[in-house]
Formats: C-alpha cells, sequence, structure tokens
C-alpha cells in the first residue's frame, strides 16, 4: 500500500523554531526553479484533500499524501519534522534525503522530560541510512551534537556571518551576500538565518548560487510568522517558546528602537509547564506593557496557566490579566499608542481555540483585522 511514496524524495527539517518558515522558503524557491514539490506541516498538506492538526502527520496520513504527490508527478516533498514525529517513528521508511536543522531551545519537556533527551530525538534524523545532505546551523550552542550525529553525511553549515553586510529597516533588511545586495521584506534576523538554511538546500540541487540569490528577497513569510497586519505596527507571532518569544520582541526592539512594545500572549494547557515561568520573565524583561491571555487552555484551569506565567514576573511590574483571548487582543489594539509597537504572540496562523473539551473558531489576525477597520 501507498508503495509509490518511497518514491518521493523528502526534505526533512527539524528544529525547535524556524521549521514552518524555512519548509515555505525552501518549497517557494524550488517552485520558482521550476521543480514542482509538496509542502507538509504545521500549515497542512498542500496538493492535497488530506488534513493534519499535527506538525509531521500520522504515518498512515504521511504515506498517503506522498503516494498521492506520486501520482501527480510531484519527485520532491519538503516536511517538517517535530521531535514527537521521530521518536514516534511516524517518518519510518521514508526516503529523507536531506536533513536540515535550525535551532534547539526548550519546548515539548512535558512529553521528552529533558532537554537532553530531545536534543537526541531530533538529532536522530540526522542520522537515518538515507540522508545524503545534512544542512546544520552553525551559531546555535547545540551545533557540536548535531554535526556529530551528521557524521557520514555530506555537511553544509550556515550562519548569519554568511552576509557580508547586514543593514536594518522598518521594512526588514538590506543584505549583501556573494556581492548581491537585496532587500529581505520581513523582521528578525532568526529569518535570514531561515533564508539561508533554504539557500543552502537549493544549492544542493546544483542550481548555482546566482541564479537562487535573486530568488531570495520574493520569498513571503508563511501566515502568521511576525505577520504584519496591513500597515499598522501589529504583529501576529506562532511564538510559543521562551526563546521564541524572546526573539520576536527583540526583533521589533531592532527594528523599532524608539519605540514602546506592547505583548499580548498565554500558554498552552497540558503542555510544558515549566517553560511558563521563563516566557513571563522574558517578557517582563522586554516589552514595556504586558496583557496576559489565554492561549489554548484545553483542559487545565486558565487562571492556573495564568499564574504559572505570573511566577516569572516581578512584583512590581504591573500586567494586565484579560482571560477572554478576542477582548484582549481588541483592547491592546485600540489602545495602542502612537508610539507603540504590539506583538501577539502563541497562536499564529492558528484559526481555532481549545478550551474544557471544546474547539471554538478564533483567529488573532481576523480579530486584529475587524477592529482595525472599525477604528478607521
Amino acid at each position: 500500500m501507498y508503495r509509490d511514496a518511497l518514491k518521493i524524495g523528502v526534505i526533512g527539517i527539524t528544529g525547535t523554531n524556524g521549521k514552518t518558515s524555512v519548509a515555505c522558503f525552501v518549497s517557494q524557491l524550488l517552485g520558482h526553479l521550476g521543480i514542482k514539490n509538496g509542502l507538509i506541516g504545521t500549515l497542512g498538506i498542500s496538493h492535497s484533500e488530506q488534513y493534519s492538526e499535527q506538525t509531521t502527520p500520522d504515518i498512515l496520513t504521511l504515506y498517503r499524501a506522498l503516494d498521492g504527490y506520486a501520482k501527480d508527478g510531484i519527485e520532491t516533498a519538503v516536511l517538517e519534522i517535530s521531535s514527537h514525529g521521530i521518536e514516534q517513528d511516524r517518518i519510518t521508511g521514508l526516503n529523507i534525503t536531506h536533513a536540515l536543522w535550525t535551532n534547539l531551545t526548550q519546548d515539548h519537556l512535558d512529553y521528552h522530560k529533558d532537554l537532553e533527551s530531545y536534543q537526541q530525538t531530533k538529532a536522530r534524523l540526522l542520522s537515518l541510512k538515507s540522508v545524503e545532505f545534512a544542512i546544520l546551523n552553525h551559531d546555535d550552542i547545540h551545533y557540536a551534537n548535531f554535526i556529530i550525529a551528521a557524521k557520514g553525511k555530506k555537511i553544509i553549515n550556515f550562519g548569519i556571518n554568511d552576509f557580508d553586510n547586514i543593514k536594518t529597516t522598518e521594512q526588514g533588511f538590506l543584505v549583501t551576500l556573494q556581492n548581491h545586495v537585496f532587500e529581505v521584506p520581513f523582521l528578525g534576523k532568526f529569518n535570514l538565518l531561515n533564508i539561508l538554511s533554504a539557500f543552502n538546500v537549493l544549492k544542493t540541487f546544483g542550481f548555482r548560487q546566482e541564479k537562487i540569490i535573486p530568488l531570495l528577497h520574493k520569498l513571503n513569510p508563511p501566515p502568521g510568522r511576525m505577520q504584519k497586519i496591513d500597515n499598522h505596527l501589529v504583529w501576529i507571532d506562532y511564538a510559543h517558546t521562551p526563546d521564541a518569544m524572546q526573539n520576536a520582541i527583540s526583533t521589533l526592539q531592532e527594528h523599532y528602537p524608539t519605540h514602546n512594545i506592547r505583548v499580548v500572549f498565554g500558554c498552552g494547557g497540558n503542555r510544558d509547564q515549566d517553560k511558563r515561568a521563563k516566557m513571563g520573565k522574558i517578557a517582563s524583561k522586554l516589552a514595556n506593557t504586558l496583557i496576559l491571555t489565554n492561549d489554548n487552555p484545553r483542559d487545565e484551569d486558565p487562571q492556573a496557566i495564568i499564574n504559572d506565567i505570573l511566577t516569572g514576573i516581578d512584583d512590581s511590574y504591573e500586567v494586565n490579566i484579560t482571560l477572554d483571548r478576542q477582548l484582549a487582543i481588541e483592547t491592546a489594539v485600540t489602545t495602542l499608542g502612537e508610539n507603540e509597537c504590539l506583538l501577539i504572540a502563541g497562536k499564529g496562523h492558528e484559526t481555532t481555540q481549545q478550551f474544557e473539551g471544546k474547539t471554538v473558531n478564533l483567529n488573532d489576525v481576523q480579530i486584529v483585522q475587524n477592529v482595525v477597520y472599525l477604528i478607521q
């Protein structure tokens, strides 16, 4: 069953943060260069009526999707690979030819128990027999452990210093790469690393860099990843780990150094509780004002989640708590000052909210757009 799935060459992307952006960038570049491809990950399964709520779908869904790709003449798939996907053998037997690792920071410790176990699971992707190329972020502090796992593969390293020059602007960056000067039209140096990782994947397909580099300024970030709402200083981001939160707020500080930063966020229920206080501490240290709200409480008491976040925040820091996420966002947008930026973190592209065994419609982007329309 689904034997044609094994005909597909899979580019597997793992790491705590950046998987979705990198996968989208790789897929876009392949498309620009004439390589029809499939994309599977957090945003769904392209070229398919199938749907998966998991970053890496269950093995049956995955094989069915790849089999469909093969029957449609697609020879390459870009796949986000989560630690759960590796640990639960969802990728068993796939023809994963490229393994790309973005970074490693705290996440999913409710499942993996400690960072070392989480790291070991991630690194297993690099040692798969089918993998020919290992594309690694040598700027990450865990790089040495991942390069050991990639022993025997063709190793390609990338890092922020691959750019000869970087100039920060309000819209993004003006960069120089291999004597090519171009604009990157979105925020965050982490996105520059994401672009470099995709660039290096494309080089393994035999394309000359002179052909790839002019395409980099055409890349579009996926929804919910530092997504700017129209012409307003409001961003939606999927940041739901301590590192991602720090990156998102620091990014706004870098691009808008004279502005105050306001952040709306919460933490998911039935997930790693240890990161809640850490995210609270980071947000309160970096942001000027905070509104704590629900993320996906799931089966936990929403107030208990907020209390966990508050343990990381100094008592002298004034925090607004509004459990109703829609109301929290509406309040933040309508009261945003002229010299302020707003970050709405945690849910990104998601269009639903889970609590008390129910799933209801809730879309951060749509809420902001509705408010903006009313106050214009």
